[in-house]
């Protein structure tokens, strides 16, 4: 072998068993995530469950307020929100429902970040109750599970408080038992209101099931392949909590 293509081989050769150890996939350009907000705003004067008192949200130090402050031309807002927990797109910890359950502040980041998700889609139907037999062939095992009924087009009418759809019993009981690890919904409440029972709430958060309910945008959502994650605020004490709500395809 001449010098020079010896030289080009002693360059040439380590480069190509240094690409052959990756596999193809380590050289092609990441595909864009697409993020989907399933969260509603929250908005001052904003009622969400019938007989809890709206969100009240106002200045606490306005812009023109602060500047008395700082260097010209340097303002700053400070907010103040008056609202109950159950405000807005929310999330129910086992306190919600079980004195001495788990609360926002015991919530582990793991059962509400970044969770494989299904979406089981049954809209405009005609039917309230959501039974077991209409997640036949989901897998949802180790899964976050949303319900797309599409009850959020009511949202901020009086139609959205009347005649809500939900899970039944055997729903909330197949859920649990095939090892969902969230549920949420696009509805008032995941539970038939008139049952006072609230069977739905007590099955998953007797079993450490979060709960988000008053979701939105689930149409956007494919059946499968996707990641959700509704992080509430770390407040010690509160079962219930507002969340920012979104799926990552």
């Amino acid at each position: 072998m001449r010098p020079a293509a010896h030289a080009l081989a002693q360059f040439l050769l380590p480069l190509l068993f240094a690409l052959l150890a990756y596999p193809p996939e380590a050289y092609m350009q990441p595909t864009p995530r697409r993020f989907i907000d399933l969260s509603h705003a929250i908005e001052d004067g904003m009622e969400t469950f019938p007989g809890l008192p709206a969100a009240r949200i106002e200045d606490h130090i306005a812009y023109v307020q602060s500047r008395a402050h700082y260097a010209p031309g340097t303002e700053f807002q400070i907010g103040r929100i008056s609202m109950v927990a159950n405000t807005g797109t929310y999330l129910d910890t086992p306190s919600h429902r079980f004195d001495g359950g788990t609360d926002l502040a015991g919530l582990e980041l793991s059962s509400v970040a970044d969770l494989p998700a299904v979406a089981l889609h049954v809209p405009e139907r005609g039917q309230r109750a959501i039974t077991a037999a209409d997640f036949e062939g989901l897998d949802v095992a180790g899964k976050a599970v949303l319900v797309h009924t599409g009850w959020a087009r009511h949202w901020r009418t009086e139609r959205y408080f009347q005649g809500h759809p939900y899970l039944t019993e055997d729903a909330a009981r197949h859920l649990r038992d095939q090892g969902a690890v969230l549920v949420g919904i696009d509805s008032l409440n995941i539970d038939d209101m008139e049952d006072r029972r609230r069977p739905v709430h007590t099955l998953l958060l007797a079993a450490g099931i979060p709960i988000v309910e008053h979701m939105r945008g689930l149409e956007q959502l494919p059946s499968s392949g996707f990641r959700f994650s509704a992080v509430p605020v770390k407040v010690q004490g509160m079962g219930t909590f507002p969340v920012r709500a979104y799926a990552v395809l």
